[in-house]
């Protein structure tokens, strides 16, 4: 056990931002993703857990602020000075001499970008500047906070990919905050729902999908024609454009298949789907609690 959160809520004056009422804890090596909508107290985990807000209830962690490194959402630099200055004096080391900051500048492509000043940087330069100090810490645990907002859609999946290939045989953990569905997919293996301050769900990424998904979804475009060939299977929550379609075996995949392709239906099938998992976690926790998402 890396990290154990129990009992922890936060209060800015009498608003409670986030309530965790059963541990959740955080594993060795573990990618987590942590996923919800704007104001679900995303932000305010990641601030309590590094103790920059006060919270009532517990942290128990072995770790050190010193073992924790941290990518917030917006970060500014001196705009004065050259980038390779503004790095070599915060890591207080040479690039010349940093074979492992060599590489990371390398990996990320960012040797042009040394020369200039920090606020000529386009955003995605920026990102990775930031990204490259924070490897650099070789934290246990790196917590990341919407690494990718504000980017251009081909931006993002190239610093995703690149993130993913520096972070494939590292051992730190990661705890991802992100609203980008398909980023999660690709950097997490656990997943924490949070919604209006709560815990909706906590989980390895496949058992929550087998949970409220079930074995295999299928996902089309919603009119009239594919609700009435999907009529009598279970239908998930879904964005208003798609229809989402359960099998709960093999036999009942190989049914709906049939179906759709008899019937010419361009589909995707998916046994991973964050934003379908999500949406039918967030359903079926208001239903439990009897109250309105």
């Amino acid at each position: 056990m890396l990290l154990t959160i129990e009992g922890m809520q936060v209060r800015y004056g009498k608003q409670t931002a986030l309530k965790i009422t059963s541990p959740v804890t955080f594993e060795k090596g573990e990618r987590i993703g942590v996923i919800g909508s704007n104001g679900a107290g995303k932000s305010t985990l990641v601030k309590a857990l590094l103790g920059l807000v006060p919270y009532e209830g517990r942290v128990a962690t072995r770790l050190k602020p010193e073992q924790m490194a941290v990518h917030m959402q917006f970060n500014e630099y001196v705009s004065t000075m050259p980038v390779r200055c503004i790095m070599e004096t915060i890591l207080n080391t040479k690039i010349k001499e940093d074979k492992e900051l060599q590489d990371l500048i390398s990996f990320f492509d960012f040797e042009q970008c040394l020369l200039k000043k920090y606020n000529v940087l386009s955003g995605g330069q920026k990102q990775k500047f930031t990204i490259i100090m924070v490897m650099m810490q070789k934290a246990e645990l790196t917590f990341y906070d919407e690494v990718t907002s504000g980017l251009d859609f081909e931006t993002r999946q190239k610093l995703t990919e690149k993130m993913v290939g520096w972070y494939r045989d590292k051992e730190g953990t990661l705890l991802v905050v992100s609203h980008y569905y398909d980023e999660l997919e690709q950097l997490a293996d656990k997943i924490l729902v949070l919604d209006q301050g709560s815990v909706v769900a906590c989980g390895k990424k496949e058992e929550l999908f087998q949970t409220y998904c079930g074995r295999v979804i299928f996902i089309m475009d919603n009119h009239e024609e594919n609700r009435n060939l999907m009529n009598g299977f279970k239908l998930l929550k879904a964005p208003e454009h798609l229809l989402a379609i359960a099998a709960g075996d093999k036999e009942e995949e190989e049914k709906i298949v049939s179906i759709l392709i008899e019937n010419d239906v361009n589909f995707k099938r998916s046994n991973s789907d964050i934003e379908i998992m999500f949406m039918n976690a967030k359903e079926r926790f208001y239903k439990k609690a009897g109250r309105k998402e």
